[in-house]
């Protein structure tokens, strides 16, 4: 039983962590040859196998508390990449579908009749939602940089999946304002181009994909004790 010590300390660590796999598998990876790097140590001053690895397991620190200080820097780390998917990859959606609309549908004009006030209006804030939401989520990842240093890391990572998160849906609000009001004023138009159907329903994967990163950014930074 005595070498197993090791074994079932790295089973409970990682049982505790959320995060990236391969974060999370670094993290145990260097865990690991820490804990046999000081076994060894150990066997060379005369302790039985068993002796050393509870003794290196003992100095390393109790499971509970190098768990938190991992889930700290992984919840972190899950929080930045989601912030800079947002960053990124929202304007760069928007874009792609605007310049998608204007090739195969073309301008609000083409349809015939110009659409009455409120549904350009509708429209419009759906056009800077995803803008906004990316202003946000760079806002809070360059923030989160600078007030590394001055306030506690956990809070700072649920501030930003908590952001991450407010943003998706913002978004999500924006795409369905739209259709809804679309569906309202002409289903046709919903349907009207194969190529953007097939766009929207790609914009829709990237919400969904966004959506469930900012979930699983908040849930990790949540299990923070």
């Amino acid at each position: 039983m005595g070498a197993d010590v090791i074994d079932g300390y790295m089973t409970d660590l990682g049982s505790r962590l959320r995060g990236s796999r391969r974060q999370v598998r670094d993290l145990l990876t260097e865990t690991r040859d820490s804990l046999t790097d000081a076994t060894e140590a150990h066997l060379g001053r005369g302790l039985t196998e068993h002796e050393a690895q509870k003794r290196a397991v003992d100095e390393f620190g109790p499971v509970r508390e190098i768990a938190n200080e991992y889930q700290t820097e992984l919840a972190v780390a899950y929080g930045t990449r989601t912030l800079i998917w947002l960053a990124v990859v929202l304007p760069l959606m928007h874009m792609a579908w605007e310049y998608g609309r204007m090739l195969f549908i073309g301008p609000w004009q083409d349809f015939g009749t110009v659409p009455p006030s409120w549904y350009l209006f509708v429209a419009k804030a759906n056009d800077l939602t995803s803008g906004i939401a990316s202003g946000v989520a760079l806002v809070a990842l360059v923030l989160g940089r600078l007030l590394a240093r001055k306030y506690d890391a956990k809070l700072l990572a649920k501030l930003g999946a908590t952001t991450a998160l407010a943003a998706v849906g913002a978004v999500l609000l924006g795409n369905l304002s739209i259709i809804a009001a679309t569906a309202h004023l002409d289903p046709a138009r919903l349907v009207q181009s194969l190529p953007m159907t097939f766009a929207s329903a790609a914009t829709w994967i990237v919400i969904v994909r966004l959506g469930l990163l900012a979930r699983r950014s908040l849930s990790c930074a949540t299990i923070v004790a």
